[in-house]
């Protein structure tokens, strides 16, 4: 679909990569409608929005209820006409070992990561089928393939929302709806203010795991995504490393994530107060696309360099799997490391 004049309603349009897509999306000449729990930060991505050509539409919404979404939809069309495209971006994450994470934070996270994607699908599909065309965009990750430890909750949580996309595609395709889209995008680490938001039961300070990679290259995928419709796309080559040697050395590929995780995901010396950041009560503030820690497409050294160390941690778990036998042949391991 042409992006320009198109009505895109996207939630999480405060901050981070809802907030990106959002000024993107605007600077296409697209209709924006957004969503997210902060009215005063609303504003102030809708003025931006439209210093920079776009129409804009400032909606507070709690995901989480399924009435304030379906209204959020209705708004759309009442002050546009149609809904062309919906972006599902909101989503919260708390750092903590399984059994230290409170009950009720945990429930929160599966309200806004799935309930709030669901709660987006119901409203906008409706509209899409509809019309007979349309794209939702749903923003997963790529620990929905390759979770990892502390954020247990987000990985499950964005696991069903990769799994979501695609009963939704073969929903759509049965019903013969080759026109409405179904996309999934799994970003890697991405620099917005996420991890500072984030609930936390660990007693050290969560940051975000190298390498980092814009919130604006997330946006410039999904607006392409709004042009030319793909089943899912991962964000940054270090993501897509990681999946693949997931499906190869699925083993190592664990213990790798996990060493990466306890030593680069959370400070090892700065200690955090215990809390549930901003699962019940949004952040203070206007709100930001990034969040401070300098994310930037990856130059062609830094790729190589990431790709290399992952595909010498493959050559060694290769190396692990197949041994000589007694001829000088190599044979593969009798059992398998999982």
């Amino acid at each position: 679909m042409k992006v320009r004049d198109s009505v895109v309603v996207i939630t999480g349009a405060s901050s981070g990569i809802g907030r990106a897509t959002a000024l993107a999306c605007a600077a296409q000449g697209a209709a924006v409608v957004l969503a997210a729990r902060r009215r005063h930060a609303l504003l102030e991505v809708a003025r931006h929005c439209e210093a920079a050509g776009g129409r804009a539409l400032a909606v507070p919404t709690d995901v989480t209820d399924s009435g304030a979404v379906q209204a959020l939809a209705r708004r759309a069309v009442g002050r546009f006409g149609r809904i062309d495209a919906w972006v599902n971006c909101a989503a919260v994450t708390a750092f903590s070992r399984f059994l230290d994470l409170p009950l009720g934070d945990l429930r929160r996270i599966v309200e806004v990561n799935v309930m709030g994607y669901v709660h987006g699908a119901r409203a906008a599909l409706p509209y899409l089928r509809d019309q007979g065309r349309g794209v939702l965009v749903n923003v997963s990750s790529i620990v929905s393939a390759v979770p990892q430890p502390y954020t247990q909750t987000y990985c499950l949580s964005k696991a069903a929302v990769r799994a979501l996309g695609t009963s939704l595609r073969q929903e759509l395709r049965l019903d013969g709806l080759k026109d409405v889209k179904v996309c999934t995008v799994l970003p890697a680490t991405v620099d917005t203010p996420f991890f500072e938001h984030a609930a936390n039961y660990t007693g050290r300070k969560a940051k975000a795991m190298p390498p980092v990679y814009s919130a604006e290259r997330v946006a410039r995928t999904i607006v392409n995504l709004l042009r030319l419709p793909r089943r899912e796309v991962v964000v940054g080559t270090t993501g897509r490393s990681l999946i693949l040697q997931s499906k190869l050395f699925p083993g190592f590929a664990e213990r790798l994530m996990e060493q990466q995780v306890d030593k680069t995901h959370l400070y090892l010396t700065v200690p955090a107060r215990s809390g549930p950041g901003n699962l019940f009560q949004p952040a203070p503030g206007t709100g930001s696309v990034s969040g401070g820690w300098h994310g930037r497409r990856q130059t062609t050294v830094r790729r190589i360099a990431s790709l290399g160390a992952l595909l010498a941690g493959g050559l060694v778990a290769a190396r692990r799997w197949w041994r000589p036998d007694a001829s000088g042949a190599d044979r593969p391991r009798n059992r398998i490391r999982t």
